[in-house]
């Protein structure tokens, strides 16, 4: 149950809140009744006083006003709601009207004994008029958020209908006719579940309402050249299949994304998440500390029963065909060093419990720090097999040498080849979903755990979509339309890989303690600047060919952006300003990235270019900054330093050229969007070799000096002349908050799905 959102209230509104939006509409009202509830009594009340619990008492009861009158047309629309809605509006301006008679200034200056109250002599009564307003208010939104849901439902509907017309369609024209009509369902759709998924709380349900709606997004196209396929050859029964395959995705996506929004219990999380040994580690590791607290809170049998149920999940790793003799024998032997150092404290444990002591002896505190020590070592080992392996895989698998291979089978023809690469594909797919299971079992936190749990998915599911694809092009080689089918299904399964490796680096980040939000700096466009174009800019639907260009570019930008992420990590110095400059570029480029998948603070070309802009003016900086720092070289290290900082320079006077030179038409602001992200990537890779080479040289003249014993202050003092930074950084903090979102912000893949 929630009460109010604010620590220091006490107002059960009786109503779980599951959503920040009604949260975030909560929080000026409580502070402003609590407010009145903490105002002091005292003795001498100054006119000034009672004029401002006056002002804040009608406030209140103004703000209420206004926020009735919304719900009680919300009320007349929806006419299964109206008596909630209607009776609590009612006790909203019941008790809005209490506050303000409270806090009347009128009733604190005559003498008490006209029996008049105020809310100095009448706490109580202000207490009960805030705890219903505040409950009346929370259910007025909390009803309210149930029209999002129903308009979620109905926009699911609508699609399940034409998605059943377009399974059944006979003909090109018919089937034209409806996927436009599906195209418009799937973007009303996208936009409502999107602003769902930023809105909800629980990061287990975000993660899984953002995992079916990638499904959602990526099945679009699938459906596309898939139908079109079946239509161009129905009497192929791999085409059939191949169609069959995508049409059930979808139902179940959509299926899942209802599930979420109105919590239905065949959605529940032991449903979807497996028993990861990680969990099973933090509650064992819970127990075993629990022990300092209280000696009997559970049971030496059922702390060994614990242990072996968290020993018998790492079966996953050791009976894997794919794990090394050295790997197999290192988790056995730390899982049979668990049990030693746990049977040890167990032995200790009864002692102290035969000794009746109150909290844990020495004996027992010792055992328990080899228990936890222990445990953490196997967790250490799991998480390195299961990172290695992913990592090998993703260079091994990078090449995607079988699609190659089953592409050219499939357009030669050649049934025996495609036989032969379809199983090499098959093997291919089933070391990566095992993989993903290991890596769910290490991944740190739910939502992630929930992330690597549809990355197994898709790859078993991709995987005979692309051979059945595969099968229909070797039947009909010289069908276009079956090629562009099987090239969908391939970028599905190498976008999947891209994903997989940002889901290792994620975990990683867990592992190692890098949890927090590492890109502070996320530019905006100015106040007022390009306000008026802002409105009118539209959507431009790029065709397939365009967008799959620009989801490659993004992913490389997001990539590079994470190694310079790393390669600033490396620095000792974080303050220095080439270390400072190169996380604003990694951090402007990641937005760029959000920008090429529909997400982020980039919402139209405008701010892409924009954020260009500032980007090439942040690189500039670092030109100025990498100047100073080659001072101090010697010739043939300054000369390297100068020679990458000349190109760095290059490429960000041509980035501010092109993001200030306007264009008309949609083909010429693709381009220009394009170019911009292409120069971007440029110089994020020109940044990423100087940053390697600058902290090589970094160290080693600091450690000349050390050994000279020079004065020299190496370190460089920050530039203070950069308001660009600071005005990102506001900007951040100011776009944090949920208040009432249109719905055309926070809907990832919206191009995606326009251009499908």
């Amino acid at each position: 149950m929630a009460s109010s959102p604010c620590g220091n209230s006490n107002f059960d509104s009786g109503l779980e809140i599951k959503t920040r939006s009604v949260e975030q509409t909560l929080i000026p009202l409580v502070s402003q009744i609590t407010t009145l509830i903490n105002h002091k009594d005292k003795p001498k009340k100054s006119e000034r006083t009672l004029a401002a619990i006056h002002r804040v008492g009608q406030a209140v009861s103004v703000a209420v006003g206004r926020f009735v009158t919304v719900g009680e047309a919300i009320a007349t629309e929806n006419q299964e709601l109206k008596d909630e809605m209607g009776q609590a509006c009612f006790e909203a301006r019941r008790a809005g009207d209490a506050i303000a008679q409270l806090t009347d200034v009128g009733s604190a200056l005559p003498s008490q004994s006209d029996g008049r109250v105020t809310v100095f002599s009448d706490r109580t009564g202000m207490v009960k008029a805030a705890r219903l307003l505040l409950s009346s208010v929370t259910k007025v939104l909390v009803l309210a958020d149930r029209i999002v849901i129903k308009q979620i439902i109905t926009s699911r509907n609508k699609v399940l209908v034409t998605l059943d017309h377009l399974e059944r369609v006979s003909t090109f024209q018919e089937f034209v006719q409806i996927f436009s009509q599906f195209g418009n369902e799937m973007v009303e759709f996208a936009h409502l579940t999107g602003d769902r998924q930023n809105d909800l709380k629980d990061e287990k349900k975000k993660a899984r309402m953002a995992a079916a709606r990638a499904v959602l997004e990526k099945c679009t196209m699938m459906l596309l050249t898939a139908s079109k396929t079946c239509l161009r050859h129905p009497d192929c029964e791999s085409a059939r299949i191949n169609k069959d395959a995508v049409f059930h995705r979808m139902r179940c996506a959509l299926e899942q994304v209802i599930e979420i929004v109105t919590e239905a219990r065949s959605c529940g999380e032991n449903k979807i998440l497996p028993a990861s040994i990680y969990n099973g580690i933090k509650d064992f590791k819970s127990s075993v500390e629990c022990l300092r607290e209280n000696l009997y809170s559970l049971s030496p049998q059922s702390m060994g029963s614990q242990l072996e149920a968290l020993v018998e999940r790492t079966e996953d790793f050791t009976d894997s065909a794919y794990t090394s003799h050295e790997q197999r024998q290192a988790i056995l032997g730390l899982c049979q060093l668990a049990r030693q150092d746990t049977q040890q404290l167990v032995n200790a444990w009864v002692e102290a419990q035969s000794l009746h002591a109150k909290e844990a002896t020495e004996d027992m505190e010792v055992a328990i720090l080899k228990t936890c020590q222990s445990i953490s070592d196997l967790r250490r080992e799991l998480h390195k097999v299961a990172v290695i392996r992913a990592s090998d895989l993703l260079k091994v698998h990078g090449e995607q040498l079988p699609l190659r291979a089953l592409k050219a089978a499939g357009a030669e023809g050649n049934l025996e080849a495609m036989a032969e690469y379809s199983r090499k594909l098959t093997e291919q797919k089933e070391q990566l979903v095992e993989t993903c299971r290991l890596l769910c079992h290490v991944s740190g936190t739910e939502p992630l755990e929930i992330t690597c749990v549809h990355a197994e998915e898709t790859f078993h599911v991709i995987g005979p979509q692309i051979i059945s694809a595969a099968q229909t092009l070797a039947l009909h080689p010289s069908s276009k339309i079956a090629k562009e089918n099987l090239e969908v299904f391939c970028e599905a399964w190498e976008s999947q890989l891209c994903d997989m490796a940002l889901l290792l680096r994620e975990i990683n980040d867990i592992f190692e303690g890098r949890r927090g939000d590492k890109r502070p700096y996320l530019s905006l466009p100015r106040p007022g600047k390009h306000s008026a174009n802002l409105k009118t800019a539209k959507a431009v639907k790029l065709d397939a060919e365009e967008q799959t260009s620009m989801a490659k570019l993004g992913l490389e930008l997001r990539l590079l952006s994470s190694d310079v992420d790393t390669e600033v990590e490396k620095w000792e110095e974080q303050e220095h300003d080439i270390v400072r400059q190169s996380q604003s570029l990694a951090s402007m480029a990641y937005n760029m990235y959000l920008f090429t998948r529909g997400e982020g603070l980039l919402k139209t070309t405008l701010d892409l270019f924009h954020q260009a802009e500032v980007f090439s003016e942040e690189g500039l900086q670092l030109c100025s900054s990498l100047r100073t720092f080659s001072t101090q070289l010697v010739d043939e290290e300054k000369s390297v330093v100068m020679t990458e900082m000349e190109k760095l320079l290059a490429l960000c006077q041509k980035l501010q050229m092109g993001a200030k030179t306007p264009v008309q038409g949609k083909t010429a602001t693709f381009q220009k969007v394009e170019s911009s992200i292409q120069i971007t990537r440029g110089v994020l890779t020109v940044v990423l070799s100087l940053l390697s080479f600058c902290n090589k040289l970094n160290k080693k003249h600091k450690s000349e000096r050390s050994s000279l014993g020079s004065p020299q202050d190496w370190r460089e003092r920050p530039d203070e002349s950069t308001p660009v930074k600071e005005e990102g950084a506001l900007n951040s903090k100011n776009s944090n908050g949920f208040g009432v979102k249109s719905l055309e912000q926070h809907m990832a893949g919206l191009n995606l799905l326009e251009s499908k």
